[in-house]
């Protein structure tokens, strides 16, 4: 059973997601983070609280599109009005920790690995976008990482947060490039689908 509580449901997140978000670039993103999430709430032992780390990854930028300067910030003000609890607007703001203007840590292994993880499914999916397949589907360990080693490549997406959040889990990189990688993969589709209904 969940002992987490997001405190409202994935069609209020979404409505409040796209009450601030327009961008498609940034609803794929939120998508693609949200589906991360859940597959490593499965794959971590977390499977009761999947939908909290979903919620959590969708709705993790929810301030950044208008409000850039003030991410983690004015993220609160936004998910207090839209019913979320306190432990889930800390999940949502730990992952600007040493980067935006919040305080709010990584805790939780949820946390943790959505610091982690968040910069390095744009990384990866930059990386996709390059393929003849335009997929992460066929994508090897091997190929995601001469594109992390390349500085130059997707230099927007910081390596240095990326292995600070594999430290921060105790992870080696590799560990942690393997996992996201076969997470973004795995629900590729389903992200897909979801841009293709609009919802």
């Amino acid at each position: 059973m969940s002992t987490l509580s997001a405190g409202a449901d994935r069609e209020k997140a979404l409505e409040a997601l796209k009450q601030y978000n327009a961008e498609p670039f940034h609803i794929r993103h939120a998508y693609t983070v949200g589906a991360v999430m859940g597959w490593m709430a499965e794959n971590l032992g977390h499977g009761a609280d999947k939908e909290f780390w979903s919620l959590v990854g969708l709705m993790h930028d929810v301030d950044f599109e208008k409000w850039p300067e003030e991410h983690c910030v004015k993220a609160p003000e936004l998910l207090r009005e839209a019913g979320f609890t306190p432990e889930f607007i800390h999940a949502v703001c730990a992952h600007g920790w040493g980067m935006t203007g919040t305080d709010a840590q990584p805790e939780h292994e949820m946390e943790k690995v959505l610091f982690a993880c968040d910069e390095l499914t744009g990384l990866i999916w930059s990386a996709a976008l390059m393929r003849p397949s335009k997929s992460t589907k066929d994508m090897e360990l091997k190929s995601l990482k001469k594109k992390y080693k390349d500085k130059k490549f997707a230099a927007g997406c910081s390596r240095e947060t990326i292995a600070q959040g594999a430290e921060l889990l105790g992870w080696e990189l590799d560990e942690l490039l393997e996992k996201t990688l076969r997470a973004m993969a795995d629900t590729e589709d389903a992200v897909e689908a979801q841009m293709a209904a609009g919802i």
